[in-house]
């Protein structure tokens, strides 16, 4: 092949092509697959070793041609891989795909993917306009919402990681008092129980949602320390002395003036010497990495009225301006914890 030649070629493989765009525009579609694949159940029927579209067919309920389509389509997006006419399962939906497995996340389908967030979307163009949600009243923050219930129910597994990690910062022994804002599922302050026999959990949240975390204190065995706090974050009574305060998932709802008013309101709540321990999604100042994080942005803009995803050094100075001494940014999985101190 002369220069020439292999020249055109690569200029011809540089030119711009609107692949990306349909594929973007098609996103839906990797959506509805994916659910269609968690609901029927493919990558545990693989699992066991169905690996034919006549087999997962058999197994999974379902017509073996829309076996074979739903699951070349997943090999295509890299969840399985084929050979002749046997599918099988990439070390990723080994992990997280099979129900069997301990770290399945199947079960976030039905929040990330629920209906009213999924509509949301429909008008993001109006989202964008407004610089906030087009959901009715106050979108996902609307009281009481049952979305809330779908969160508590579905996210448990997704975030024992970030759990583990907490509760490790929070400290396994000697008496504890935690106060847990927005406890939803309640994995942060139960598992932090687990760890330490001495530590009483207060869990913050609607009463529909703390029902769902009191059963999962209840399973863990730590229901005698586990003290529900029904309500707002931002109306209830906290009460006094506690050493932790737990913010997990929850500032990205809010603009930063609201936020503050909260953490002045847990600041107050801690004994001197307290920590507040946080979990957010936090891109770097650039707001575009870490890709995960700096997208979370878009999911404020569409599910809230007025919130964000924060740097590290936005959310130190809410805390500062509550009160708070310092602040420090330990990684975590996922999301990042920030932990801020009240002096003493």
């Amino acid at each position: 092949m002369s220069t020439q030649q292999t020249q055109q070629q690569d200029a011809h493989a540089a030119q711009p092509t609107p692949e990306r765009i349909f594929q973007t525009l098609f996103g839906y579609q990797q959506t509805a697959a994916m659910r269609a694949a968690i609901e029927l159940d493919i990558f545990t029927a693989i699992s066991e070793g169905n690996d034919t579209p006549e087999k997962i067919a058999a197994r999974c309920g379902c017509a073996e041609r829309g076996a074979r389509i739903l699951c070349d389509y997943m090999t295509i997006q890299g969840f399985l891989t084929k050979q002749g006419n046997a599918y099988a399962l990439t070390p990723e939906s080994q992990i997280f795909l099979v129900r069997t497995s301990p770290a399945y996340v199947g079960g976030v389908a039905n929040f990330l993917a629920r209906g009213s967030l999924v509509e949301a979307y429909q008008t993001f163009t109006d989202s964008v306009r407004k610089g906030g949600t087009t959901m009715p009243e106050q979108g996902s923050m609307t009281p009481e919402h049952p979305m809330w219930e779908e969160f508590a129910r579905s996210m448990v597994a997704m975030m024992r990681p970030p759990a583990e990690a907490i509760a490790e910062i929070a400290g396994a022994g000697g008496a504890l008092k935690v106060l847990d804002i927005a406890a939803g599922h309640g994995i942060f302050g139960i598992t932090i129980a687990q760890k330490n026999a001495q530590a009483e959990i207060y869990p913050v949240d609607w009463k529909n949602v703390l029902a769902i975390a009191e059963e999962n204190a209840q399973r863990a065995g730590v229901s005698d320390r586990y003290h529900l706090i029904p309500g707002s974050a931002f109306d209830v009574d906290f009460g006094a002395d506690y050493d932790v305060a737990l913010l997990t998932n929850f500032l990205h709802h809010f603009d930063p003036p609201t936020n503050e008013r909260l953490l002045s309101k847990v600041y107050a709540a801690l004994k001197p010497g307290g920590r507040a321990i946080t979990l957010e999604f936090v891109p770097n100042e650039d707001r575009v990495t870490p890709p995960m994080a700096a997208a979370f942005s878009l999911t404020m803009l569409g599910s809230t009225e007025r919130g964000d995803a924060y740097t590290f050094r936005e959310l130190e100075e809410m805390f500062r301006h509550a009160g708070f001494a310092r602040s420090e940014l330990l990684p975590g999985v996922p999301g990042s914890i920030i932990v801020s101190h009240k002096g003493e």
